[in-house]
């Protein structure tokens, strides 16, 4: 009876362990902001994390902060919304790896800030190649190779203009809806092959993404800071905790949800 008791609480740990030790992730943006964190931190939980964005030298830089940490990382550069980058990128970490666990979806545009009345086709364009099509295929290749594998987490990082659009961010805030339904459509399809997949959905975060909106302090009093109870905007490291939750085992019942992480602004 004292061996069983001892089995169950074995088990009990391993169905909650906050580990990635032996995993491959790719994190898309990870060259600095919400990505970059989410890449360190899984490097610190064990895994191998595979840094994408457009620009090399910027991912090179993140590179050496996680392996000077003690990490592993590797740097391959590509442009989210091109079809032939996305699938250089998966025969890579094919050729290289032979699989992929975690893919984070981050990699987003805000291409156009301004009325829905007077965006332009190539603002539409630009936005839903980044945010949606993106996504998308990055998923698509992603989950081949996951459903090879056994299994997998995929992680989309959306908004919280998903459910409430944002003045003069219309467009941005329509690809993140259709994120999350891209996430609850991928999931129910997926579910059947241990493939999760899930919506993350961050308040305003210090970055240079939002810096349109966070260095604008009369906007920041006025109008953001009043409908976040916590009275403050978000830090890239305060969106990793969640990613890793969603990517681990600790979440291993969890998919085709969103986790929102704002200070309480929807609540």
């Amino acid at each position: 009876m004292e061996n069983a008791s001892v089995n169950n609480k074995s088990k009990r740990r391993k169905a909650t362990e906050f580990s990635l030790k032996d995993k491959v992730a790719i994190v898309t943006g990870s060259s600095r902001g919400i990505g970059e964190s989410i890449a360190r931190t899984f490097a610190d939980h064990g895994a191998r994390v595979v840094l994408t964005s457009r620009k090399i030298d910027a991912l090179k830089a993140v590179e050496e902060k996680i392996t000077g940490a003690g990490g592993k990382a590797e740097a391959i550069a590509c442009h989210n919304g091109n079809m032939a980058d996305i699938a250089n990128l998966f025969s890579q970490v094919k050729e290289k790896y032979g699989k992929v666990d975690v893919l984070v979806n981050n990699a987003a545009t805000n291409f156009y800030f301004g009325d829905v009345l007077n965006a332009t086709e190539a603002a539409w364009d630009k936005t839903v190649e980044v945010n949606m099509k993106g996504y998308f295929f990055m998923s698509q290749h992603a989950a081949k190779m996951m459903i090879d594998g056994g299994g997998g987490s995929i992680i989309n990082i959306a908004s919280v203009n998903a459910v409430r659009p944002a003045l003069m961010q219309g467009i941005y805030s329509i690809t993140k809806a259709g994120v999350v339904n891209m996430t609850k459509a991928f999931a129910k399809e997926l579910a059947p092959y241990g493939v999760r997949v899930n919506a993350i959905l961050p308040g305003l975060t210090e970055t240079k993404f939002a810096s349109v909106m966070t260095s604008n302090e009369e906007l920041m009093e006025k109008i953001i800071l009043p409908t976040i109870p916590m009275k403050r905007v978000a830090q890239p490291d305060e969106m990793a905790g969640a990613a890793l939750f969603l990517a681990c085992s600790a979440s291993s019942y969890v998919t085709g949800t969103t986790i929102v992480v704002d200070g309480g602004g929807l609540a």
